[in-house]
């Protein structure tokens, strides 16, 4: 038997919160849309940004988020699309570029890039 756990989203885009209940064997975006709450998703795989959050309190398990780097979910970040609760849960919906600059932003946007690196520019 599953436990049933609390989720609040403050969805920083549209400026409103979301209360909604969900299993803890069940993925948090997929709870929420049954519960007819209108989250940012894209991919549904864990691959993309779209619906990153960052956890404000509480603990989410997500071995399936592949879009996210273990330094970006050590800091507290978190793909709901393959999202499971492990308690109450309160977090907070990001811009997908911020998350995608914070993930990438070391690799991209610098100069000209061969082999990984920067190239000198002149």
């Amino acid at each position: 038997m599953s436990n049933i756990h609390r989720i609040t989203v403050h969805d920083r885009a549209k400026g409103i919160t979301h209360t909604f209940q969900v299993p803890d064997d069940r993925y948090i975006l997929h709870s929420a849309e049954k519960q007819g709450k209108d989250l940012p998703f894209s991919c549904r795989n864990g691959a993309c940004t779209a619906c990153a959050v960052r956890v404000l309190s509480g603990e989410i398990h997500q071995p399936e988020a592949i879009g996210l780097s273990p330094e970006l979910r050590e800091k507290g970040y978190a793909l709901l699309c393959v999202s499971y609760a492990r308690s109450d849960i309160e977090v907070e919906t990001q811009d997908e570029d911020e998350v995608y600059e914070l993930q990438f932003g070391r690799f991209f946007a610098k100069g000209k890039v061969r082999a990984g690196l920067p190239l000198d520019e002149d």
